[in-house]
């Protein structure tokens, strides 16, 4: 499956595929400013992790192209790169990308290169950042493989796939990598509220892919789970620290939690763009709170609504990474990565 999830266009701008709109609708829209590229993270047209950090760099580099030469300063590095980054706060993918480009630029510049010398270092550094994500995507693949047994049924969360990344995905990379090895495996999608992530884009990858896939909602994960249909259960996350706690779509801690009382092993798949060595636990992963209007509720109740929890690291059973298979005790597997 090649959903053109990401794509430079013809006039140097980037090209995405709405995501808002699937899968009823498979729209591609441009962006070559700043406000353009952050409008589309801000509302989930580009999302995912690893895609919104990719999005950013090439929209920064999109946006570089058309300044004039006298206009392309450190300032507007700066300014631009921490408007990009305060888009979405959770996913460090997003921070991790774009200090990449930070020191590509700021070097350039403070050496002297003019102006088409930065763009095309920035285009190129961009390029980079999602070609090493293809490559960390199919690694974690073929790493999470490993521990899908044959004809098993695999439960996920959210999106972590194709449409989250930029190559074949996180969790759902383990997957179509056993799908391709012929280990006849099935998926049960978690609809994911309020956005329906799992149920709008998850199912309509796999479907797209020929991955037999069946969609749930919220509610329904525990009794799929205590009836005994579940071998294991793979997620992707979007920050997780030091320690291993991982920080991923509202809903992964209660399905952590399910996963611990009836022995379902719970595994976790990001690439090393995600981990935050920075945060010695995950009580420092700061969590995005959306609109009320997501919700739907009514008209004068409060809503709460966080984008992401947080899943303590004792209840992952295995963080798979581009780097193989990590273990507990965390802070020692994780260090080692890097």
């Amino acid at each position: 499956m090649n959903p053109r999830v990401i794509e430079w266009n013809d006039s140097g701008g980037v090209r995405y595929l709405d995501q808002t709109l699937l899968p009823h609708e498979a729209v591609h829209c441009d962006a070559d400013t700043i406000d353009e590229m952050i409008e589309a993270i801000k509302a989930l047209r580009v999302r995912g992790a690893p895609l919104i950090g990719i999005a950013a760099a090439m929209g920064l580099a999109a946006a570089a192209a058309k300044l004039e030469s006298q206009d392309l300063t450190k300032q507007w590095i700066d300014d631009a790169i921490a408007r990009l980054g305060a888009a979405r706060p959770t996913a460090v993918n997003l921070i991790w990308a774009l200090d990449r480009m930070h020191e590509v630029a700021t070097e350039l510049l403070a050496n002297g290169s003019d102006a088409p010398t930065v763009v095309n270092a920035l285009r190129a550094a961009a390029q980079k950042i999602w070609d090493d994500d293809v490559a960390m995507c199919r690694a974690i693949g073929e790493a999470g493989a490993e521990l899908i047994p044959q004809g098993a049924t695999v439960m996920t969360h959210c999106n972590a796939g194709a449409l989250a990344t930029g190559g074949i995905g996180t969790a759902l990379g383990a997957i179509y990598v056993a799908h391709e090895r012929g280990k006849q495996v099935k998926v049960v999608s978690c609809e994911t509220r309020p956005l329906r992530q799992g149920a709008r884009l998850t199912s309509w990858e796999l479907t797209q892919a020929g991955v037999p896939v069946t969609a749930i909602v919220d509610s329904a994960a525990a009794w799929v789970i205590a009836r005994g249909d579940i071998n294991l259960i793979v997620t992707g996350a979007d920050r997780i620290a030091a320690n291993g706690d991982v920080a991923n779509k509202i809903g992964t801690y209660g399905l952590a939690v399910l996963a611990r009382a009836h022995e379902v092993p719970f595994y976790v798949a990001a690439p090393r763009s995600t981990f935050d060595l920075a945060l010695a636990s995950g009580d420092a992963i700061p969590i995005e709170e959306r609109g009320a209007e997501e919700v739907g509720a009514a008209p004068g109740a409060k809503v709460y609504n966080p984008a992401f929890d947080v899943t303590p690291a004792e209840y992952v059973t295995g963080i798979v990474t581009d780097r193989g298979v990590l273990r507990p005790p965390y802070e020692k597997s994780i260090a080692a990565i890097f």
